[in-house]
């Protein structure tokens, strides 16, 4: 049984969204648990990112970066890292922002600069820009480190953020659950 865990902070409901489609994406791999960890939780479930084969971050792109509330979360695995309790766990990220560039590779690359830290190993994406499938665009935004995604600065719905974005969590949550399967043999 793989078991990955989702840490994300999400301020206005976009970057939950995103979550959950990594979440359903992870989950469609046979032998996968996935938890989704709110960074408010995070704290006081840290045994389930401690259990965990694979986490996968996520937070919106604000001031193009993580969120405040993500970043204070990730100092906090200080104690963690001391250890090096997540050595050689697989590692992944996704961020929304509300336009088209709002720094997101800056966010990704906060989050993997944390895996690093953490001595984990990062996959990417693994999606080619603008591949069609089931009738979306999956990675219109050309993001290989992870999953982006555009919430249009409106209220989160159907179509806010983009289906294909959407779609492209899914891949992102598929993608390192079979890599963690694949890992740990």
């Amino acid at each position: 049984m793989a078991k990955v865990a989702i840490v994300y902070h999400s301020g206005y409901g976009h970057t939950k969204l995103l979550a959950e489609a990594v979440a359903k994406g992870a989950a469609s791999v046979a032998g996968t648990k996935v938890d989704l960890v709110p960074v408010e939780e995070a704290d006081a479930k840290i045994e389930i990112l401690n259990a965990a084969d694979a986490i996968i971050f996520g937070s919106p792109t604000y001031m193009g970066d993580v969120s405040g509330q993500f970043k204070t979360w990730a100092d906090t695995t200080a104690k963690v890292w001391f250890g090096q309790g997540w050595k050689d766990k697989i590692a992944a990220g996704f961020t929304n922002s509300g336009n088209l560039s709002g720094d997101k590779l800056n966010t990704l690359q906060t989050m993997w600069a944390l895996a690093m830290q953490h001595s984990m190993i990062w996959v990417s994406l693994g999606v080619m820009p603008k591949t069609e499938k089931d009738g979306l665009v999956l990675n219109r935004l050309a993001g290989y480190g992870g999953a982006f995604s555009i919430s249009e600065n409106a209220a989160p719905g159907p179509d806010n953020p983009d289906k294909g974005d959407i779609a492209t969590g899914a891949a992102l949550g598929q993608r390192v659950a079979e890599v963690t399967k694949k890992f740990k043999g």
